[in-house]
């Protein structure tokens, strides 16, 4: 048994200029795991707390007053890393110690486990050997919550290249769709000043439909059948337009407001007309029976949960029961610790539900979400496509496929 012989933290800053902590676990006095958590700008109302009052600083202090508790242990024991986290806050949703400690804690002990065993990360936490590549997930026009005034409604406007053969390719084209779009807003919008949203997406001045139709064009402009060689998605975050008074959307930019029998009808004429492969939180968090509707209407699209199921175990099996998606994000720092997030992926593939593993729009440059994302069999990873904290996550990959452990990309 390998053990834990240290565990200390320090408060550091994510990619929006945001304190987070970083957290450093050394197994048998050599071998040493560390890890920055990350944090979101949409969160759903059912996710882990991220630090308690917001707090980075009584999240470590909590930490360095307990660390004697994780000395001795095995690092390699997923379970039982998290089960002292609990004995330190046995609150559900982490709201003693944080959701973004108990991330960085048990990530950081399996990637000092990991080198322990001489293993890559991926391999900890999979029992299978014929594990593929996902596909990378990248955000090339950004709204909402991830961009500033005037931008669309709508929070993420996503490429995935999925007819692509290795991950390289995937990543390349990616990267030609985004560059190409650039084009086009210039010559839309000669004033457009590059801007960006949180995750690299550009972020100019259009509507809704706008944006989507320049997407479509930059796509087509490179030679490439939409929802063929590559396939577009959206991450409509509903719940930041719900108006829980109201009980309607509101769509402040765009000037509008839907009643949810409309907003069903604004995603399905999204998704139809522009032929998206995903289509991400349609509906606001709660809106499970909604959701079922956009679901069963679209069986060959992944109608995809975030705020909906929140990496959250009994939330994904009342959207199993529901038939409220057929595909779910899996964000770790969602659910708090790893052994929640691996929990989380095993109720998804035990129900036919495909896994999205996700960055968030405050990250870090760790690149550990890479491995998850193939350890657990996800379809879609989405990483984003420029900013060094997003192309840390696609360059991993490149990585790995070094090791020839991985052949191709996972069926999609």
């Amino acid at each position: 048994m390998s053990k834990i012989t240290a565990i200390s933290g320090r408060v550091l800053y994510n990619s929006r200029g945001s304190k987070t902590i970083e957290v450093d676990v050394t197994t048998d006095g050599k071998y040493q795991g560390r890890v920055c958590a990350p944090s979101g700008a949409s969160v759903g109302k059912f996710e882990a707390v991220s630090f308690p009052n917001n707090s980075p600083e009584e999240s470590l202090s909590l930490l360095n007053q307990n660390s004697d508790k994780f000395i001795g242990i095995d690092s390699s024991d997923l379970k039982q890393v998290h089960d002292v986290i609990h004995s330190i806050d046995e609150t559900d949703n982490y709201a003693k110690i944080g959701g973004a400690c108990a991330f960085a804690i048990t990530i950081a002990a399996t990637e000092s486990a990991a080198k322990v065993e001489n293993k890559q990360f991926f391999q900890m936490i999979s029992g299978k050997s014929d594990l593929k590549f996902p596909f990378p997930l990248g955000n090339i026009l950004g709204g909402g919550a991830h961009a500033g005034p005037g931008t669309p409604d709508i929070q993420e406007i996503l490429v995935a290249s999925i007819g692509a053969k290795t991950v390289r390719e995937s990543i390349d084209t990616n990267l030609q769709v985004h560059k190409e779009l650039k084009k086009l807003i210039l010559k839309n919008d000669p004033t457009f000043t590059n801007g960006r949203g949180d995750e690299g997406g550009w972020a100019p001045k259009f509507n809704n439909e706008e944006a989507l139709d320049i997407s479509v064009k930059a796509i087509e402009n490179l030679g490439f059948t939409l929802g063929k060689e590559v396939g577009l998605g959206v991450d409509f975050a509903s719940s930041t337009q719900w108006n829980e008074e109201k009980k309607k959307y509101v769509y402040d930019r765009a000037g509008f407001e839907n009643d949810s029998g409309e907003q069903i009808e604004f995603a399905s004429k999204i998704i139809e007309n522009y032929k998206l492969i995903y289509a991400e939180d349609a509906v606001h968090e709660e809106a499970f029976d909604d959701m079922a509707e956009i679901t069963k209407k679209f069986p060959n699209s992944m109608i995809t949960g975030d705020d909906l199921t929140v990496t959250n175990n009994k939330i994904l099996t009342k959207a199993v029961e529901a038939k409220s998606c057929n595909a779910a994000i899996l964000k770790v720092n969602q659910a708090g610790s790893l052994y929640d997030a691996l929990e989380f992926a095993k109720v998804a593939n035990q129900n036919n539900i495909k896994l999205i593993t996700s960055h968030r729009s405050g990250e870090s440059s760790d690149s550990h979400i890479s491995h998850i994302g193939i350890g657990t069999g996800s379809k879609l990873l989405k990483v984003g496509i420029v900013g060094g904290e997003r192309v840390e996550k696609v360059n991993e990959l490149i990585r790995i496929s070094e090791h020839d452990l991985i052949h191709g990309m996972i069926d999609f």
